[in-house]
């Protein structure tokens, strides 16, 4: 049996293809809301670093009713490093809409995330976006994505329905040609062509717990979508862990999804997505079920960490300073905590008191998770980032993946000099859009750190890059490690413009006049191989003679900007990225200069 008043669906696209602003256009034209409830662009993206970069990191769940059919919406990550809140949220949903930009057509992520729908068995929908764009070119688009639906394997892709809209202007259309109208059609789309979620309602209770919320009032709520039987506020249920142990609990309270939040039902049935109150030890992939059931669902599988970094306390004479959380009794909970929602981290001791490591899908996906920390109150260090290799038939095997770049152009010879250097090889190059080229490299991971900066400069900015994973293959040879050395601060003190001014003769700083150092803090980049250890605290000595001429005019450079990736991408193996509040510092992790010597001869 198929329930025919609920369509689940998830959202699912490449990272800017307009999957949050389509939801708006929808939440606007559902008639259930009121002007004021609806302020502002991008409505879902309520985190504050979702606002600030301008990217969707965790998937969330909405409804609106159409027609007297309840839709719940998932709006999911565009982001490859996010991978891990796609795969575990598609468990709910029955359908999805595939968004494609109509200008860029189906893109790296677009692929990884059509495997991950078709492989859980969804019914897609292709909705081709922002064709108001002057550039667009939506038909081409649509064959486009047909073709990788037939190259996955989707069933009848040719037959597979599609509509084509504009998020931001808030229209669909089955005609190309379309410029106006109202989001309607893509709506009876959605009623029409998803099917229904099946729905034993007479079985047993099972529901797979596939996202927690966090709540002050009453705790960790558990929500997923019922797979057979219904539940009601006071009935004794199981939960089942990944060891197969069964505890019982008594659900406390049922919610439902309506409209941008929850609100308590007195019954949730097969087929609706549902938040359970009560189960504090409830984690995800767990079964929530009857008692006397004890049968568990197959647990989520989500694909494995690529990327890796330690993580350990801020041990440097600065600490304490603006944060609040300092020790690795603080660190270890907030990663524990970490661990019950985030699906793809891994968290394990490192070999060094106080510290961990750290595992996940890539560089933004850990430095999202370190940016919230730092928010949160917490100091901590961190390390230069590994990929994660695995022992393969007596051979280190390393992760690869899937390069694309579009760039001018004129500046094809200094990205492939730039990739090829590190170890990347050309698999396909044609001419993109306009003055543009598009370039696709198979790439060791490790070599990709670092070098979206150094390709942003190459291109002036112009470069549009994103990769995937693609597979582990034989591990190569090594790559080149930074051109330059560092600027090593000798002395603590605060930075005077005087000491600034001869350093940047030799040097980049990263540093201002004014700012707190500490011995063994990096200080700037050295125009040379080698780290210089330099006294950044100097201050021009007064005598009483006075001099014949003018003093010199102190001129300073901007220092540079150290953002929290770049700094991660910046760092050697002997270095750490301090992380507090108020400040994000490049150290050594050897302050004095007595110590990094003993420590070279011991390591040789």
């Amino acid at each position: 049996m198929r329930r025919d008043d609920i369509r689940n669906i998830a959202i699912i696209a490449h990272v800017d293809h307009g999957k949050t602003t389509l939801v708006d256009a929808l939440l606007r034209q559902s008639g259930q809301f009121r002007e004021s409830q609806l302020v502002g662009d991008c409505i879902l993206d309520s985190n504050d670093l979702e606002r600030e970069r301008g990217i969707t990191i965790l998937a969330k769940n909405i409804s609106v009713t159409y027609q007297g059919v309840k839709i719940n919406i998932i709006d999911t990550p565009g982001h490859a490093d996010f991978g891990g809140e796609v795969e575990r949220v598609l468990r709910m949903a029955d359908g999805a809409l595939i968004l494609v930009d109509a200008f860029e057509g189906p893109r790296p992520q677009t692929r990884f995330v059509l495997t991950k729908a078709l492989e859980v068995g969804l019914k897609p929908v292709v909705v081709v976006n922002k064709v108001d764009r002057p550039d667009c070119r939506p038909e081409d688009v649509l064959i486009e994505t047909l073709h990788l639906m037939d190259e996955l394997g989707a069933d009848n892709a040719l037959d597979i329905p599609y509509i084509f809209a504009s998020g931001r202007s808030g229209f669909a259309s089955h005609d190309p040609e379309e410029r106006g109208g109202t989001i309607q059609p893509l709506l009876d789309m959605v009623v029409k062509e998803i099917p229904g979620p099946e729905a034993d309602r007479e079985g047993p209770f099972q529901v797979m717990v596939t996202t927690l919320v966090w709540s002050e009032y009453v705790g960790r709520i558990a929500v997923g979508r019922i797979m057979s039987g219904s539940v009601s506020p006071g009935q004794k249920v199981g939960v089942i862990d990944r060891d197969g142990q069964q505890t019982n609990g008594v659900v406390e309270a049922v919610e439902l999804f309506d409209k941008l939040g929850r609100v308590k039902a007195d019954k949730a049935e097969a087929g609706d997505i549902v938040a359970l109150v009560g189960l504090p030890g409830a984690e995800i992939g767990d079964t929530v079920c009857d008692p006397a059931m004890g049968e568990a669902l197959p647990r989520i599988e989500v694909d494995e960490p690529t990327l890796s970094m330690v993580f350990t306390i801020n041990s440097s004479p600065l600490s304490g300073k603006s944060g609040k959380f300092l020790t690795s009794r603080h660190l270890r909970d907030r990663l524990q905590r970490e661990l019950e929602s985030n699906v793809a981290l891994r968290v394990s001791e490192a070999d060094h008191r106080d510290s961990f490591k750290v595992s996940g899908r890539g560089l933004l996906h850990l430095s999202i998770l370190i940016e919230t920390m730092r928010r949160e109150g917490y100091e901590l260090s961190v390390g230069k980032p590994e990929v994660i290799r695995k022992q393969v038939d007596g051979r280190w095997h390393e992760p690869f993946e899937l390069l694309d770049i579009d760039v001018p152009s004129g500046d094809v010879g200094s990205v492939m000099e730039l990739v090829t250097s590190r170890r990347g090889q050309l698999n396909e190059m044609h001419a993109g859009a306009g003055t543009h080229t598009h370039l696709e490299f198979s790439i060791p991971a490790r070599g990709l750190i670092g070098l979206r900066t150094r390709l942003l400069n190459a291109t002036r900015g112009e470069a549009v890059i994103h990769h995937r994973f693609d597979t582990y293959k034989i591990m190569e040879g090594d790559l080149p490690r930074r051109k330059n050395g560092v600027l090593v601060s000798q002395v603590p003190g605060k930075t005077t413009g005087y000491a600034l001014w001869k350093l940047q003769e030799r040097a980049e700083l990263f540093v201002g006049p004014g700012a707190d150092v500490y011995e063994g803090m990096i200080v700037g980049e050295n125009s040379r191989e080698n780290d210089l250890v330099v006294n950044p605290v100097r201050e021009k000595k007064l005598t009483n003679v006075r001099a014949s001429g003018a003093d010199d005019n102190i001129m300073l450079e901007p220092p540079r900007e150290m953002t929290l990736e770049r700094a991660l991408e910046y760092i050697e193996a002997d270095e750490y990225v301090e992380v507090t509040p108020t400040a994000i510092r490049l150290r050594k992790i050897w302050l004095t200069e007595n110590e990094r010597k003993r420590n070279i001869r011991k390591t040789g």
